[in-house]
């Protein structure tokens, strides 16, 4: 019984309950096609309307009888057109082999043999499942669900007995995957017989799977016209013996779905060779196998197809502004974020690409990209600003508010990338990062607050490696060479043997054995003693709070210590060169030789120690792995945003992760936007994401928006200090033209900066309540006369993306210039020149001079070989210069370089200009005075 219903209660998935009991009738809807589009009725399959030109029907379940020969020419027809479509499949996609699962739980090995040797002839892979005879729906269940969720299988069939085709069976299996269906799209069915319930189930169900359905009795006059006209007829109850079987047109697909039928009580007569019986068993199983294999190409098909991207079909969320315009969080928590993986299937990501995090948040996997490998990158834009004041200019409110622009009203497929903000900021002064107003991330508590961890992934990376320095050297320190060998080589189960890394510096040192117990005495000591000069240490110890105490600290005091102490200091945890190695890795296995090649000190010799040598650097890839994931979340109107990696732009490059552009680049499509934000103004931010990030991605910027302020302006123009905390003075809330035009220095500055890059440049102009017209005018007035391709007003803050529409025009039409971008400087050039090049080009400096202690590191740093690295200046990002205070455009100034620093692993040699900090301080009064738990509903409050 269970192969002569193999093409009938498969392929309609029709239950077997007696009449009168609840009916769960489920038809996949799938291609069973040969040569046209999977699932949208391109070419007929072996039960669909395919002809053969003797007349006799193709379908298993057909009328009339059928000769061997006619049923291995159907077979051989099917096999042949599959492995043609194959063929054209692969010549486009030549990684792509379809694999075939089948699950049997009995002994019906014949049909297994049918099954491979099709599949084998057709070309495809075959996976089989064998259980015992007697498993149960569970276990059966188990296997089908592994198979729905593995990514290397394409399509699943059962071979199980007829007792177990329960619907838990059948409905746990995935539609795409499931490959013994009937496309029905399109189709003519006819249900001639059935009544009652089971007729109206028939008839919703076929219609919901775009087929023309009609309904029959079998006495009514025009059965014979609707038989002729049906390509599918479905019989509810027997065929009464006076309906002749010549009024089915060969090729129809019959499915008998009669309780006596199903049940097997057929009545008198032979159950074969005629109309609502069924043929031989033989050919049912060798014209099922055949189907199956027609059914995976199919499939196959579709799943190539789902791989390219595709338009997005994205539901954007509505907002409903408020004047005066509520707090961020309050706006935040007014908005019901969509569950994140409605919007991972919006935008094309796929169930297996993501890691879900909670409701609002997940991680994609790199996976992604080499699916979309071949798919066209979208443009690609820059968010950068002119000098700021303390409080900020909006530039992350700004790149919000233009992708919500270009999604939510000009339709445009938009990604916004972003940084992960660190919590000495979200708890110091600066408050949270995620935008703000109606321009922001939500939620944007899980925005500022942990998120999914990364950065305490960084932070414990960083400091098992800081803890990997000072232990090796209290070793080394406290031990004999043989000592010191055998413990870093055990002995474990009387075997000694060295581990990968150990053979990877044994090769760097060049000694080619790898048997522990052949190396010589010299050799022994080269290998275990790695003779680290406590004085030359460059790597810290990381914290995420801002924590003025840990600047400066004395390690080892311990009696366990031995007397081994030196003077050390903690940096804040998005200073860590992890974090820069974070954000500027294309891979994971790119990532883990970053992390090995980053240089924590120098040997007695001078020569470099890295993590490698130390032995750590699979351990610190261990601890990253789910950190190297882009985390994906959304706008207040649901547009998909990237929340990657949190460099800091005075002390390293300031930007996001290179992989959360290069996914949003596939994912947005050749016509869409990927935007994103540098760190600070566009003399540190834009400058390094040019010439350090664009090195690194190997990504061509398309435009740059630089955001300004009224406010910012009249800083730079001659007006008052500005201080976060401490209310505004009256000349930044009331009109003054003069202070704005002559604080336009500092943004004709910046528009030169981008233009040395070629890169077109849109100034927006973030419009805060208290400007005037007369000021907003003014402004974009200038900013055109110094070269900028367009001038913008936003007012993305009240009203969210519908703000910014003008914005988002001029952004488009900037980047449908053709790219003239070129790097600042050669980085073959010195590394004095390098950074000479900086200042004078960018800075206005008229020239540098560097301390004795920054040319020592300079001449260490080229000797051993690393002088051809890009230049990251670390410097305020409140003056053009080295000093905060001097404000507009400063000239004739030297610029001082008080130490130069290397971030081998991340890729850049570090200047430190002046006086810079790298562990921020609390202020008197933090923002952690307003931040607090409602312990009822467990809402946080007070984040900005």
């Amino acid at each position: 019984m269970g192969k002569r219903l193999l093409l009938v209660l498969r392929q309609l998935r029709c239950p077997l309950q007696p009449p009168g009991q609840p009916r769960r009738l489920h038809v996949p809807c799938r291609a069973s096609s040969g040569g046209g589009g999977g699932g949208s009725g391109g070419g007929e399959g072996l039960l669909g309307q395919r002809r053969l030109q003797n007349g006799q029907a193709p379908s298993s379940c057909s009328p009339g009888g059928r000769t061997p020969a006619m049923r291995d020419s159907i077979v051989r027809e099917v096999i042949q057109s599959s492995k043609e479509v194959l063929s054209l499949l692969q010549e486009k996609n030549p990684a792509f082999k379809p694999v075939l699962a089948i699950i049997q739980a009995g002994d019906d090995n014949l049909m297994q043999e049918m099954n491979q040797n099709l599949a084998e002839e057709a070309g495809l892979n075959i996976t089989h499942i064998c259980l015992p005879p007697d498993s149960s729906e569970a276990e059966i269940i188990d296997e089908i669900l592994k198979m729905n969720e593995d990514t290397r299988v394409h399509g699943l069939a059962l071979q199980i007995s007829e007792n177990s085709f329960s619907n838990e069976v059948l409905n746990a299996l995935k539609p795409e995957k499931d490959v013994d269906g009937v496309n029905l799209n399109g189709k003519k069915i006819l249900v001639v017989g059935a009544h009652g319930s089971l007729e109206a189930a028939l008839q919703c169900l076929f219609q919901r799977k775009g087929s023309m359905t009609m309904s029959s009795q079998w006495k009514t006059p025009q059965l014979q016209s609707k038989l002729h006209e049906a390509d599918i007829v479905v019989l509810g109850s027997p065929r009464p013996e006076e309906i002749p079987l010549t009024w089915i047109q060969p090729g129809t697909t019959v499915l008998n779905c009669s309780h006596d039928f199903l049940s097997g009580k057929f009545g008198g007569g032979s159950q074969r060779g005629h109309f609502g019986g069924l043929i031989e068993e033989d050919d049912v199983s060798l014209l099922a196998a055949a189907l199956r294999v027609q059914n995976m190409v199919s499939s196959g098909r579709r799943w190539l197809r789902e791989q390219q991207h595709r338009r997005w079909r994205l539901h954007c969320l509505k907002l409903q502004p408020l004047s005066p315009v509520p707090s961020d969080i309050e706006i935040s928590r007014a908005q019901t974020p969509k569950a994140v993986d409605v919007l991972a299937k919006e935008i094309g990501l796929l169930a297996d690409e993501i890691e879900i995090y909670g409701k609002s948040k997940a991680k994609v996997r790199l996976s992604v990209l080499e699916r979309l490998k071949d798919q066209a990158d979208g443009k690609y834009v820059l968010v950068a600003g002119i000098t700021p004041t303390p409080l900020g200019e909006g530039k992350s409110t700004v790149t919000i508010g233009l992708v919500q622009a270009l999604t939510a009203h000009l339709n445009v497929n938009s990604f916004a990338c972003l940084r992960q903000p660190s919590q000495g900021p979200t708890f110091g002064v600066k408050g949270g990062a995620a935008g703000g107003g109606y321009a922001q991330v939500i939620p944007m508590e899980e925005f500022n607050l942990h998120l999914t961890g990364d950065i305490h992934a960084i932070t414990a990376a960083n400091n098992l490696l800081a803890a990997a320095i000072d232990t090796r050297i209290l070793h080394e320190n406290t031990q004999t060479d043989k000592a010191l060998y055998n413990r870093l080589v055990p002995l474990v189960n009387g075997v000694r043997e060295f581990s990968e890394i150990q053979l990877a510096r044994l090769k760097k040192l060049g000694i080619n054995k790898t048997d522990p117990s052949t190396l010589t005495e010299e050799e022994v000591s080269k290998f275990a003693r790695l003779s680290i000069d406590p004085s030359t240490i460059t790597w810290q110890r990381v914290l995420d709070t801002n924590d003025r105490f840990l600047r400066k600290i004395t390690i080892g005091q311990g009696n366990t210590e031995k007397g081994y102490s030196r003077q050390a200091q903690f940096d804040i945890a998005v200073a860590s060169e992890i974090m820069a190695v974070l954000a500027l890795t294309d891979s994971l296995a790119d990532m883990k030789a970053r992390l090995g090649r980053m240089v924590v000190a120098s040997d007695t010799s001078g020569q470099p120690v890295t993590a490698d040598d130390l032995g750590v650097t699979g351990a610190l890839t261990v601890l990253m792995k789910d950190a190297i994931k882009p985390n994906l979340m959304q706008t207040l109107e649901g547009t998909p945003v990237f929340v990657h990696a949190g460099p800091f732009a005075n002390i390293a490059h300031g930007n996001s992760s290179v992989l959360a552009d290069k996914i949003a680049l596939k994912l947005v499509g050749e016509e869409g936007f990927v935007v994103t934000e540098a760190g600070f103004g566009a003399d540190i931010g834009m400058e390094k994401f040019f010439n350090i990030k664009c090195r690194a991605s190997g990504l061509v910027p398309d435009a740059v928006v630089l955001v300004a302020t009224v406010r910012a302006l009249k800083m730079h123009g001659g007006g008052p200090s500005v201080t976060a905390g401490v209310p505004l003075k009256k000349e930044y809330t009331e009109e003054n033209i003069q202070l704005v035009a002559d604080g336009c220095c500092n943004l004709q500055k910046q528009i030169q900066i981008a233009q040395l890059f070629g890169v077109p440049v849109v100034v927006a102009l973030n419009v805060f309540k208290t400007d005037t017209r007369a000021e907003i005018d003014l402004v974009c007035e200038l900013a055109k006369r110094a070269g900028a391709f367009d001038a913008v007003p936003c007012y993305h803050w009240s009203i969210g993306g519908k703000g910014s529409v003008d914005l988002a025009r001029a952004v488009r039409e900037a980047a449908s210039k053709r790219s003239r971008f070129q790097f600042l400087y050669d980085v073959q050039l010195p590394i004095v020149e390098k950074i000479r090049t900086i200042a004078q080009a960018v800075y206005g400096a008229k020239d540098i001079e560097l301390s004795p202690e920054a040319q020592a590191k300079i001449d260490r740093y080229t000797q051993q070989g690393f002088g051809n690295l890009p230049i990251c200046m670390a410097k305020t990002h409140l003056s053009l210069s080295h000093q905060p205070d001097k404000k507009g455009v400063p000239r004739d100034f030297i610029l001082p370089i008080s130490d130069v620093r290397a971030s081998i692993g991340a890729g850049f040699i570090y200047p430190l200009v002046g006086t810079m900090s790298t562990m921020p301080g609390l202020p008197t009064r933090p923002c952690f005075y307003d931040i607090d738990l409602d312990t009822e509903t467990e809402q946080v409050k007070g984040l900005f």
